[in-house]
Order: structure tokens, then C-alpha cells, then sequence
């Protein structure tokens, strides 16, 4: 069996068969000539197909364990195509702490097309069973969530899930493919955002989606060409570059993560970390069990007024105050006034989104440096 990361730099790179090129190359490309009707090279528009984006699909199916893949404009396409397979009546259960943009879209477009939708605490197994009806259609969750790094046991709720009859979507983002594989633990289909990880340079906006099912295959096909919001053949050929050095890019941010974890805890200005890495996890078990590594992400809760979490909050040395995550550089964020800010406030404060709360995105610095720039966030 081929080792992923032999699979991250050989299905990133197959040698193109009209050159002997070993990058494949960018076709910017939106039709094809046809030298008859219906007489083509297999490919016709570049919406419904293009040789690049086919690459890149084909890569993600096998980094993912699937028999199937494809590569949407941004992440939130890729989560939009996978909710068109809904119908008016379908019920969906998500967990309720998930990231703002995928609330945002369940609460304010599907939920007026007829879609009901019930969110759960994703890391108790037991709260999905309880929210089962007749009508409930989809499992959509992430692990580790967004922001506070909760891990859901993702082979007992496919379990429950497929005893009604009920598909599992997992948001795999943060941990990427290197680091699970949501579809070897009973998901039908996984997501990435590649604008994160997989890319990991912070210069495209891209998503995919695998699967193992050709059911799901066939729907998401169909939707992904009829709705059209298409990974471009720039941006499919940058996500290709960033997974040959994913798993070494993996490595270095998950030691860097653990090592701030560590720094982070001990510090007399932070209250809690949330880090699957830390013994102090209540998850710390099933991460062992369900990662290769801990991840890249942690959040810590900063010990002091809304007022000093702002004026803590900057930009300092290595570490940059910006939206996003994954890339090669560590990124600060702040849930409540960015990534969650579409989630209502008191919701927010029921999951633990607080405003003290502060996301990392651990980049590939060194370590010292990035301690050093965090003790100085840290001292106002």
C-alpha cells in the first residue's frame, strides 16, 4: 500500500501524457473544439469539465480513501452543492458549534426553502440519536470544530447515522487528509475548504469534496456542473503545488501547536487552552485514537476585559491578525468579531464563544520566535 505521503507528491504531480511534463499543466481554457457533433476529446465546456480541475479531483478522491472527487470555487460551494442534495421537509442535524459561514447558510437560505435544521453538541454521540425523525436526511459536522476544538467520535456517529439510513458529511478542514480520513471512519462524503490547509500559502480560494458512495457521486456531479460554482484552473493548479508539501507542512505546524499549547497554559494571563494535543483535552483520548497528529489549531481564553482583548489583539512580530487558517504563516483571530460574528450573541455565549476567546492558526516559524511575539500579545 502506498504511504499518503508518497500519494501527496505523485497524485499532486502525474506526469502529463502530451509532454512528459511533471507539473501537470494549466488549461485556461472555457471550451474545447469538436471536430464533429458530438464527436470530442472528452471534454466540452469548461464548467462541466476541465483538465486541471480533473487532476486535482482525481488527487483528492485517493488522499481521502474515495472513489470520487471534486473542486468547487471556494469551500462554501462545495458545503452549498452538498446541501442542494435536500429537499423541502429534509431535516438536518449539525453541531451547533461549526464554522459561522455553514450556520449562516443552514439558518438564512436553506431554513427558508424548507429545510429544518437542529444543531447538537457534536461531541456527544448520544445528542445525535436524540435528534433522529423520519424526515432527518443529513449528519453535518467538523472534528475538530471550529473554534473550540472539540472532536466528535466519528465511527459512533456514522454508526448512528447509517442505522436510519442517514448520510454523514464531515467539514475535515482542520485536520486536512494527512491528519484523518473521515471516509475510512464511516463518513459518505468529506469537505475541505483548500483554501486552508491543502493550499497553505494563503494565496487561492478553492473547496473539495470526496466520497466513497456512487450515489453521492452521481448527485454531486450533477449539482456541481448545474449550479456552476466551479474550482478555476489557476486556483486548482496552486491547490495541487500545496499538497506535495502538505504532510511536511502538517508535521511542523502540529510540533509548533503542541509547543505553544504547552506556553499557552502555563501563562499567567490565559484561563483555559483548547488544544486536542494537551492531556488536559477531554477528548485527548479520542484524538490519539482518530488523528495522526493533534492539528495546528488551538484557542485560548485570555484572562481580562472585552476592552483588553482588543487592545491585546494586533499584529506583533510573526504573528498576524488576519481571517483564516492553515497557511504557512500563524494567524491570529478572533471568533467573536470574525469567524462566528453571524452567529446571534447569545448563542455564541451558550457554546463557549466568548470574547475572550482567541484562535490560533499555527504556522511553520520557529518556535522560539513564536512564543517570544506571543508573550509580548500577551503582556499588552
Amino acid at each position: 500500500m502506498v504511504r499518503i505521503e508518497t500519494q501527496l507528491v505523485h497524485e499532486s504531480s502525474p506526469p502529463d501524457p502530451l509532454t512528459g511534463s511533471v507539473v501537470p499543466p494549466i488549461y485556461p481554457t472555457s471550451t474545447y473544439r469538436q471536430e464533429g457533433l458530438g464527436k470530442h476529446k472528452g471534454w466540452e465546456y469548461g464548467r462541466t469539465g476541465n483538465p486541471t480541475r480533473a487532476v486535482l479531483e482525481r488527487a483528492m478522491a485517493t488522499l481521502e480513501g474515495g472513489t470520487h472527487g471534486f473542486a468547487f470555487a471556494s469551500g462554501m460551494a462545495a458545503i452549498d452543492t452538498a446541501f442542494h442534495m435536500l429537499k423541502k421537509g429534509d431535516h438536518v442535524v449539525a453541531a451547533e458549534e461549526t464554522y459561522g459561514g455553514t450556520r449562516r447558510i443552514l439558518d438564512h437560505a436553506y431554513s427558508t426553502l424548507g429545510v429544518n435544521v437542529s444543531y447538537v453538541p457534536g461531541h456527544e454521540t448520544h445528542a445525535w440519536a436524540e435528534e433522529v425523525t423520519r424526515e432527518t436526511r443529513l449528519f453535518f459536522l467538523e472534528s475538530p470544530s471550529n473554534p473550540l476544538l472539540h472532536l466528535t467520535d466519528l465511527k459512533a456517529v456514522a454508526k448512528v447515522a447509517h442505522e436510519h439510513k442517514i448520510l454523514v458529511g464531515v467539514d475535515n478542514t482542520f485536520a486536512s487528509p494527512y491528519l484523518q480520513r473521515p471516509l475510512e471512519l464511516g463518513a459518505d462524503f468529506v469537505i475541505h475548504s483548500a483554501t486552508k490547509y491543502l493550499g497553505g500559502h494563503s494565496d487561492l480560494i478553492a473547496g473539495v469534496l470526496a466520497t466513497n458512495r456512487a450515489a453521492v457521486a452521481e448527485r454531486i456531479g450533477f449539482l456541481q456542473n448545474a449550479i456552476g460554482g466551479v474550482c478555476s484552473p489557476w486556483d486548482a493548479w496552486l491547490v495541487l503545488r500545496g499538497l506535495k508539501t502538505l504532510h511536511l507542512r502538517m508535521q511542523a505546524t502540529c510540533r509548533n501547536a503542541r509547543t505553544l499549547a504547552d506556553f499557552l497554559e502555563d501563562h499567567r494571563k490565559v484561563e483555559r487552552v483548547h488544544y486536542p494535543g494537551l492531556k488536559s483535552h477531554p477528548q485527548h483520548g479520542l484524538a490519539r485514537r482518530q488523528m495522526r497528529l493533534p492539528g495546528g489549531m488551538l484557542s485560548f481564553e485570555y484572562r481580562g476585559t472585552p476592552r483588553d482583548v482588543r487592545r491585546m489583539l494586533r499584529t506583533v512580530g510573526s504573528v498576524t491578525l488576519a481571517e483564516s487558517l492553515g497557511s504557512v504563516e500563524t494567524l491570529l483571530s478572533h471568533p467573536w468579531t470574525m469567524t462566528h460574528a453571524s452567529i446571534p450573541e447569545p448563542a455564541r455565549l451558550r457554546l463557549g464563544i466568548k470574547p475572550n476567546l482567541v484562535r490560533i492558526s499555527t504556522g511553520i516559524e520557529h518556535v522560539e520566535d513564536l512564543e517570544a511575539d506571543l508573550g509580548r500579545l500577551l503582556r499588552g
